[in-house]
């Protein structure tokens, strides 16, 4: 059995320079100005605010999040909602549709422990599966999902959200709870026009619209432009990472998120490896050729990743490069993926760890 203090990776007080790696880092400070910022433009612009944990699936940064003003919490799996329910969060809307026996038992427990659960659906079977099972028993609040050019899940059309609205609101055990979409970034005035025809059509049938759900941390700063709009949902701007850079969303300053290497080879003047692979980096690349931004080494290129292993393109860097023993501060493509990679997040303040906190809803996929 293991011995529990091979699991402690850092403790307050210990120097960011002297952990092993790989390991992500979070600057406590960059953390805290992304909630801040955004926080303060939802408020600005009148909006309810519904965070996404699955970027960081730690309570602790949720609990920050609703003291900043968040309105509830997006998870995107029953079972990291199950975690954030017994953290004490009582608002989860839960974006993904449910399907399977198993899920929905579990998702009627849910129900049951928190005053305000709501799901998606876009399709009848997703409706009547659930009609089914809550027939009879706390009603559980269900809003239609809609595709407004994300090209993920999500009705096709206005004229099919209202009809399954009305199939929602028909249906014993179930509430018709509104609308939620997760659009391509910078096409809020298409958001807007299917938001607003859905609207048009649910009047007609007599039926209100509480919640009108957009979202996305590529579209944040223009959520003000969905006017229809009654809430926010965004994960990644928590920490932010190299694709909202590329986006314009944020600057590397802003990136709360590091991956920390150490560079274990240089088998060629023009080749470095580091002891984070597709483990620790993931293989997402988010529309990039490599896999992460080099802080201090903007030419080199993280090639390719084994498991273990990231191989470094030096061929276009200046000299003084990466040496053998040297850690590096890597921003990943995509800060979500690598959150589910770790059991542990380390906190720090100008190099100082001040915290380490569990990823609480790790692996929690189903």
């Amino acid at each position: 059995m293991q011995d529990a203090s091979f699991a402690v990776v850092a403790k307050a007080g210990d120097r960011i320079a002297d952990l092993s790696t790989p390991r992500p880092i979070i600057d406590e400070d960059r953390l805290a100005a992304n909630i801040n910022r955004v926080q303060s433009y939802m408020d600005e612009h009148g909006l309810n605010f519904r965070p996404h944990i699955k970027t960081h699936k730690i309570p602790a940064l949720a609990v920050a999040q609703i003291a900043a003003g968040a309105k509830g919490i997006n998870c995107q799996k029953v079972t990291e909602a199950e975690v954030f329910a017994e953290a004490g969060f009582g608002d989860i809307l839960i974006t993904f549709n449910i399907l399977g026996q198993q899920k929905i038992e579990r998702l009627a427990r849910l129900n049951t422990k928190i005053p305000a659960l709501k799901v998606v659906a876009d399709s009848e079977v997703t409706v009547d599966g659930l009609a089914a099972h809550f027939s009879g028993h706390k009603p559980l609040t269900v809003l239609v999902e809609c595709d407004t050019g994300g090209g993920r899940c999500g009705v096709q059309t206005a004229e099919e959200a209202a009809s399954l609205a009305k199939r929602i609101a028909a249906a014993d055990g179930l509430t018709f709870g509104g609308i939620v979409t997760y659009p391509k970034p910078q096409s809020a005035a298409a958001v807007e026009a299917f938001i607003t025809e859905v609207l048009q059509r649910l009047a007609l049938e007599g039926m209100t619209c509480p919640i009108v759900s957009n979202g996305g941390t590529p579209s944040l700063f223009e959520a003000h432009l969905v006017k229809s709009a009654t809430e926010h949902r965004a994960g990644t701007y928590i920490y932010n990472d190299r694709q909202m850079v590329r986006m314009g969303h944020c600057t590397e300053e802003d990136c709360a998120m590091h991956v920390l290497a150490t560079v274990v080879s240089r088998p060629t003047a023009d080749r470095a490896v580091i002891d984070a692979g597709s483990k620790a980096l993931t293989s997402d690349l988010q529309g990039f050729s490599d896999y992460g931004l080099i802080v201090g080494y903007p030419q080199a290129r993280i090639s390719s990743l084994s498991e273990e292993h990231g191989v470094i393109d030096l061929s276009n860097c200046t000299d003084p490069r990466p040496q053998i023993g040297e850690k590096l501060f890597i921003i990943p493509n995509h800060t979500c993926v690598v959150s589910n990679l770790f059991d542990t997040m380390v906190f720090h303040r100008g190099g100082v760890v001040t915290r380490v906190e569990e990823v609480a809803a790790r692996g929690l996929v189903w």
